[in-house]
């Protein structure tokens, strides 16, 4: 059997990790279940990771940083990019593509278990610091990406509803009554751009601005907790 790198190994391991938790959550499944499903030893495991929780925060971080880089790429991308319909749009998409961060966007108690419990959880570090959903749309409004006339609270918190409820109607709706996933992101664009983008069209580069800004704000954060891990 070819030898792997330790990198490969700690690879091989988050990606099984990540696979087990979405299957059986956070608290069933056992180091011996992720060792087992990546192919080496309870032994190899702990030189990659110290225990479970350790493995779990690098997933986190690992998942988050692949999650938030999508999303920066597909508002570069995007014509209309730095209008909310368009941050919108790349956002959804970019949690439908992952199972993982769907769950994580959630904060599913039924998968992260007992771990949302830890005072220094991996959320509570990594939200100290950073602007608040609500903070974000000021900024978006000061940089005319978003109508002025709108209260932010309420705003950040309808944005949190539809975002949320993306990932999560499914268990309260049949399936049979929910739009096709394309034509829903879509529907939830459109809806977003006709609710909050000012009359004008909005000033989609400075939108981009702030969003380079905080996307560099939240990676900052994310390179810091991984040099945390490290030592």
């Amino acid at each position: 059997m070819a030898r792997i790198s330790g990198r490969e190994r700690e690879e091989r391991l988050l990606d099984e990790a990540a696979n087990l938790f979405v299957r059986f959550g956070y608290d069933k499944t056992s180091v011996s279940d992720i060792a087992r499903a990546a192919g080496v030893s309870k032994g190899a495991f702990y030189l990659a990771f110290e225990s479970k929780d350790a493995l779990f925060e690098a997933l986190l971080l690992r998942e988050m940083m692949r999650f938030s880089d999508a999303w920066a790429r597909g508002v570069e991308a995007h014509p209309r990019g730095g209008t909310v319909g368009a941050m919108y749009e790349v956002m959804l998409r970019a949690l439908d593509a992952s199972p993982f961060m769907s769950i994580i966007y959630r904060r599913d108690r039924a998968v992260l278990g007992r771990y949302l419990q830890r005072p220094d959880n991996f959320f509570r570090k990594y939200a100290t610091g950073q602007p608040t959903r609500h903070e974000a749309v000021v900024m978006l409004q000061d940089a005319g990406a978003i109508r002025r006339d709108v209260d932010p609270k309420v705003a950040a918190h309808l944005m949190n509803m539809i975002a949320f409820g993306l990932v999560s109607l499914d268990e309260v709706v049949p399936p049979a009554e929910i739009p096709e996933t394309d034509a829903l992101i879509e529907g939830i664009a459109d809806f977003m751009d006709r609710a909050l983008t000012p009359e004008d069209g909005g000033d989609s580069e400075a939108g981009k601005r702030v969003i380079r800004d905080l996307f560099e704000g939240g990676r900052a954060a994310f390179e810091a907790l991984m040099e945390e891990r490290r030592s």
